[in-house]
């Protein structure tokens, strides 16, 4: 059998892994534009940030780690058409200019997703970074060396981990945001708490611009100044690029393959997409909400390694379905740690529930143990049903684990009554004897009522 995979960032690379492992006699290729393979990009803003210098250890498998396992990697090499029906692709080097065709047995789509770059005046200046690649992350370490200010475009995950990136390093920053609270994906008064956060902590080097959009980038052969719609005029040494992603579909697309609502492939719960043999994993392909049922696209590595396994196993014939994400998340600035899963009160409202939803401060552990901390919890339920539709979660204290607490309940569809009685761990350095995760249960219940 010969399996041929487009792109090898996380769900390529896993699909590649899998194969080889279900199918030990299989011609496994994998083709990518890119210089590397099996890397961390979530892993990024903290290399630019410090917290290791060598980008190599953001490298989960190397080209050769491949080969020692029969898998040829093929580094700049695009794929430019999918042929399904004499099942090739044809393929560029991007090096040679040189195009060939390649059979395939089974195809796996895992051309994942791309930066956007909105429409503003000289955005192709060279101190404008993207932060999607290892070229990326290297070329922004060098360049912070000698600058004194940073401009961020986008309050979104990236965005505020590569703010807490340039804080730490001293750097002025200004973020601009087009929403009205950075964290949009957020309700607006978890965000408001983590805004507030920001401008306290840190330093007097941030500056955030909401309800704004920058409109120009001033200078000739390198970015200056920065204007927003708004009127704001300032000057900067360079710019990030960090307003989201959309996915790459095109040769998906051009090959007759199926696009969901979202834009992104279309897929079934075994990763197969409307053409025979074709498969698609990572973020170039839309999933479903499991609290909605509805198509959402959610870029995140959790997914795509999961995507990618579940496709391996399906073309390998056997038999995995991929039910479905709820959007688990979560990031930090400095101490504060930022979680959410499944759906806010907003997001709820929009997918036609009843919701019904409280927010609680809370110490995370027992009140006299040296490292307690406050944690904020805000849970949604449905008014009829009394189920849980999702949680957010911030503070200095252990905010994430109560989220994976809460996710694993989502997935089994529990009420809010049914939560309250979770028989969650205790002992005085990791919680209070009732939890603030059951604190806000009982609240939400009678709130409810």
């Amino acid at each position: 059998m010969n399996i041929v995979v487009i792109g090898a960032v996380a769900a390529g690379a896993k699909a590649a892994a899998k194969s080889r492992r279900l199918l030990p006699d299989a011609k496994i290729d994998i083709y990518t534009e890119d210089t590397h393979v099996s890397y961390s990009a979530c892993g990024l803003p903290y290399y630019i940030q410090g917290n290791f210098d060598d980008y190599k250890k953001l490298i989960v498998r190397t080209p050769e780690e491949f080969g020692e396992s029969n898998i040829d990697v093929h580094l700049q090499h695009r794929v430019i058409k999918i042929i399904p029906k004499t099942q090739k692709v044809i393929v560029k080097n991007l090096i040679t200019d040189a195009e060939f065709p390649v059979a395939y047995d089974k195809l796996v789509v895992a051309t994942g997703a791309q930066p956007f770059m909105p429409d503003i005046k000289n955005i192709n200046l060279p101190n404008v970074y993207k932060v999607r690649t290892l070229e990326d992350g290297v070329a922004i370490k060098e360049a912070m060396k000698n600058a004194k200010h940073v401009t961020i475009v986008g309050g979104g995950y990236i965005g505020i981990e590569m703010l807490e990136a340039f804080v730490k390093n001293d750097i002025h920053t200004t973020l601009v945001e087009s929403s009205s609270h950075i964290m949009s994906m957020l309700d607006e008064d978890i965000a408001k708490l983590i805004t507030e956060y920001i401008e306290t902590d840190s330093r007097d080097l941030v500056k955030l611009l909401t309800n704004d959009t920058v409109i120009s980038f001033n200078g000739t052969e390198r970015v200056e100044e920065v204007v927003t719609a708004q009127g704001e005029h300032f000057n900067t040494d360079m710019v990030i690029m960090c307003a989201g992603v959309r996915p790459r579909v095109d040769i998906a697309k051009d090959a007759g393959i199926n696009l969901g609502i979202t834009g992104a492939i279309k897929v079934n719960s075994r990763m197969e997409t409307n053409i025979e043999n074709i498969y698609a994993c990572g973020d170039c392909i839309e999933e479903t909400n499991i609290i909605t049922h509805r198509q959402m696209w959610l870029p995140l590595g959790t997914n795509a390694n999961k995507e990618g396994r579940c496709a391996a196993v399906n073309l390998a014939g056997y038999t995995e379905d991929f039910e479905g994400v709820l959007g688990s998340t979560v990031t930090r600035y400095l101490n504060l740690t930022i979680s959410a899963t499944a759906l806010t009160h907003k997001a709820a409202e929009e997918a036609g529930f009843d919701p019904v939803s409280i927010m609680i401060t809370k110490r995370d552990k027992a009140g006299y143990m040296p490292e307690v901390r406050n944690v904020t919890i805000k849970l949604v339920a449905d008014k009829r049903t009394h189920k849980l539709l999702g949680g957010q979660a911030i503070g200095c204290g252990d905010a994430d684990k109560r989220i994976n607490t809460l996710s694993v309940g989502l997935l089994n569809g529990i009420t809010v009554e049914e939560l309250l009685g979770a028989d969650i761990t205790y002992a005085p350095p990791f919680s209070t004897t009732i939890d603030p995760l059951l604190s806000a249960a009982r609240i939400l219940i009678d709130k409810l009522k």
